[in-house]
């Protein structure tokens, strides 16, 4: 399997493929969020996200790649989002 490396910290992705991900995860939007990064909480996402539309979501974290839970992982099919080991086992079939 061709596995690419991107640094969505300095590329992030546009509104896009981020709206793409968001599709094939199947997520909300919020999952999306790096909650514990320090921009985050520098911009008090906590207390506005809950009053944005999806599009200023998408175009936030399109803005800014540290906002961006990570790693994200794609076969253009299916998405991921943060790392859980079991998750990983049974969607990727990896150990």
């Amino acid at each position: 399997m061709q596995v690419d490396y991107v640094n969505i910290a300095e590329q992030p992705p546009t509104e896009e493929v981020l709206r793409s991900f968001v599709e094939q995860s199947g997520l909300d939007i919020k999952k999306f969020f790096n909650v514990s990064g320090m921009k985050y909480r520098e911009l008090q996402l906590k207390d506005k996200l809950p009053e944005m539309s999806d599009d200023e979501k998408l175009a936030l974290l399109a803005s800014d790649g540290m906002l961006i839970k990570r790693p994200i992982a794609t076969d253009g099919t299916k998405v991921t989002v943060g790392f859980n080991e079991a998750q990983y086992e049974d969607i990727w079939g990896m150990e």
